[in-house]
């Protein structure tokens, strides 16, 4: 059975994406954090992080950190948090959001409920830094 973030990659969910490469892909969190809180995911299926290939597992961090960038570029935070938790679904993926303190790695603290107008705009932003800076996975991640 596919998991959540396969049907959002297969497009049958939705999802804001900001990244698309033949290994990996990046959307926001619908839960997030903060306020440009992405996801970056394996298209390959794959539940617990430390069963991930190496060179899968060097090309997801290259992804997030290239996103984090993005995300400094696009809301200046303090700083630009990652983790990989894996609890709520079994697909391996990292968190990637702007963070002002230590309270906002939380997930107590999500927003259940965050502007889609609001949500669009951060997709937006990141998408544009990451075109910015010469990123072509970016390319047609909107809409």
């Amino acid at each position: 059975m596919s998991t959540v973030f396969t049907k959002i990659i297969e497009g049958e969910l939705p999802g804001r994406f900001v990244w698309k490469d033949e290994r990996a892909v990046a959307f926001l969190s619908i839960q997030p954090l903060t306020t440009g809180h992405v996801l970056v995911v394996p298209r390959e299926e794959v539940d617990h992080w430390v069963d991930l290939p190496a060179d899968l597992t060097g090309h997801l961090m290259a992804v997030s950190q290239t996103i984090g960038k993005a995300i400094d570029a696009a809301f200046e935070p303090r700083r630009v948090g990652l983790m990989i938790q894996g609890f709520e679904v079994p697909h391996t993926h990292l968190h990637v959001w702007p963070t002002d303190s230590i309270e906002e790695f939380s997930f107590d603290q999500v927003d259940r409920d965050p502007d889609p107008a609001g949500m669009d705009r951060a997709a937006a932003s990141i998408r544009q830094a990451l075109l910015d800076a010469g990123h072509r996975e970016a390319e047609g991640t909107e809409g």
